[in-house]
């Protein structure tokens, strides 16, 4: 029975679950209620957690205090999407309760108060909480152990009886939201959720996991030789000498190195450690080996002698500002696109930094922050164009106090879009932010996309491989030929006041579909203006802007 849990325990239950998590991200991501290709959630939330943990373990004390700031700290920076977020929350709410104590251990009373301190903050991060999701899930398990907390004397009770009200409550979701019940999943957030919870009580038992991912090297690495790409492009190796060969436990080296690299190779031989890995940051692997014991040897060898993936990283990291401006401008906006015809549109329409993502890759907070500090200006205003970001780019505001941002509401390229339009660099930041809200409200959005698994979402049969129409995030029709959809879909956005119809072209697209969908605009009202743009996105054919 345990009784406390200490700074070393603490840090193995995190790393566990967040292999845990990384193990089930895919199935997560496939509990996604529209059956669109773009299912992220458990790739958000793994994300989030691996950023997390990158910090935490890279955290040479031993304080339980210490390391839960840097864990909250580094998934604060790494959070991507909704879940993430909210889950980057829940980690803070612990920290929050942590720092009252003086102790270097918790007590499962104190975990209990942890527990409900990270409920309270979770709320706290989401101005409209709906029920039904993931924070049901941690709210409804919270006020489970703290109802029954004078019964509950060990961890391992104190788990059982956490997850056991975390399963109900996930298992009810749909009946809290029906686009759940309907689509026939539980609520993906929550299911990740209860990912990590379990993963940190098989910590608690003694049972530490492994990453599958690094046990599937083999298959990647004859992958990768096809395609002539290299997924990690260091080869790392280093022995090091034991600080405390009795302490030592290879999950406690092991586990983070499977979660930033492959090809893992890891012999302890007495007090001695020999360590092979491919990464793309070798410098963390040294700093994190270095926790652990002094080195004897290290050698590092780039795999990629034309263009190693850290530069490929850090330019695509870049906005289209090539250097940070040296005098403070009044204005800048930041704007997340996909799609290089879509990012020029956007760069030509007076946005400063492009953030590259949207519905396949949420950008997180930490990019925001990157992009803030890129712009140098006093009046910032970021353009999401995707709901399941403007949690990470609201977070950015209260990181960087030293601007004034809005975020804006823009749930779609085609919000984002409108908006623009109404962007005055001579107006005052609220007239603007004002003007741009309006904007968005007066705009249609229609998207072209295709199934991925058949459902039936508010009398619309769906079958996979057929082209959805999604008028203003509904799926309004699915049929199997891409322009029936698409001018079906327009019958949807476009009325006698519609004035200027966008078409973004995707991927794949072609001349003669372009032209018939301009031709079924003129039928629809004579008076619209269609204008084409190139938008070169991908899982969109036809993203479409209907301006009142």
């Amino acid at each position: 029975m345990l009784n406390s849990v200490n700074g070393k325990l603490f840090k193995r239950m995190m790393m566990n679950g967040a292999i845990n998590l990384s193990n089930h991200h895919k199935e997560i991501d496939q509990l996604n209620v529209f059956p669109v290709p773009d299912g992220d959630t458990g790739t958000n939330m793994k994300m989030t957690m691996m950023s997390g943990v990158k910090e935490m373990t890279a955290c040479e004390s031993s304080s339980i205090i210490d390391i839960a700031k840097k864990l909250q700290r580094g998934l604060l920076m790494g959070a991507r999407g909704n879940s993430g977020v909210i889950l980057s929350q829940f980690f803070r709410g612990i920290y929050v309760a942590m720092k009252e104590l003086h102790d270097n251990f918790l007590t499962v009373k104190d975990f209990i108060k942890c527990l409900v301190s990270a409920k309270d903050v979770a709320y706290k991060a989401v101005m409209e909480p709906i029920e039904g999701t993931i924070l049901t899930v941690v709210r409804e398990s919270a006020e489970a152990i703290e109802s029954k907390q004078d019964s509950i004397e060990s961890f391992e009770e104190l788990f059982a009886t956490y997850l056991e009200q975390a399963n109900k409550s996930l298992a009810n979701t749909p009946n809290l939201l029906p686009v759940l019940k309907e689509a026939g999943v539980v609520d993906s957030g929550g299911a990740g959720f209860i990912k990590v919870v379990e993963g940190m009580e098989m910590a608690i038992k003694g049972i530490m996991l492994e990453s599958e991912e690094a046990t599937q090297t083999e298959e990647s690495n004859a992958q990768s030789k096809v395609s002539g790409d290299i997924k990690y492009g260091y080869c790392t190796e280093f022995i090091i000498e034991l600080k405390d060969e009795a302490a030592f436990q290879e999950g406690d080296l092991r586990s983070p190195l499977s979660m930033l690299g492959d090809s893992l190779v890891l012999v302890k031989d007495d007090n001695i450690v020999k360590v092979h890995v491919h990464v793309n940051k070798p410098g963390q692997v040294l700093e994190l080996a270095q926790n652990f014991g002094e080195f004897i040897k290290i050698k590092v060898e780039n795999m990629r002698l034309q263009h190693s993936e850290l530069t490929k990283n850090t330019q695509n990291e870049q906005s289209t500002l090539e250097d940070v401006p040296q005098e403070r401008k009044k204005y800048a906006l930041i704007a997340v696109c996909f799609g290089d015809g879509i990012k020029s549109t956007f760069t030509d329409l007076g946005v400063d930094y492009i953030i590259d993502g949207g519905q396949t890759m949420n950008p997180s907070t930490e990019e925001f922050v990157k992009a803030v500090k890129a712009c140098n200006a006093e009046n910032i205003i970021i353009i999401p164009n995707n709901g399941n970001v403007i949690l990470s780019a609201e977070q950015s505001t209260k990181i960087c106090e030293d601007a004034n941002i809005r975020v804006l509401k823009a749930k779609t390229i085609a919000q984002g879009y409108a908006s623009l339009m109404a962007f005055d660099s001579q107006n005052e930041l609220d007239q603007n932010f004002e003007d741009m809200s309006e904007a968005i409200a007066n705009v249609q959005t229609g998207e072209v996309t295709y199934a991925v698994r058949d459902t039936e979402i508010k009398g619309v049969k769906i079958k996979a491989g057929d082209y959805m129409g999604i008028c203003n995030g509904e799926i309004v029709v699915s049929v199997k030929e891409r322009l029936d959809a698409t001018l079906n879909l327009l019958d949807k956005c476009i009325n006698e006041e519609s004035s200027i119809v966008t078409v973004f072209c995707g991927e794949g697209s072609t001349d003669d579909e372009v032209e018939s969908i301009k031709d079924h605009c003129y039928e629809l009202n004579e008076d619209v203006e269609v204008e084409v743009i190139e938008g070169n996105q991908d899982i969109y054919s036809y993203i479409i802007a209907v301006e009142q």
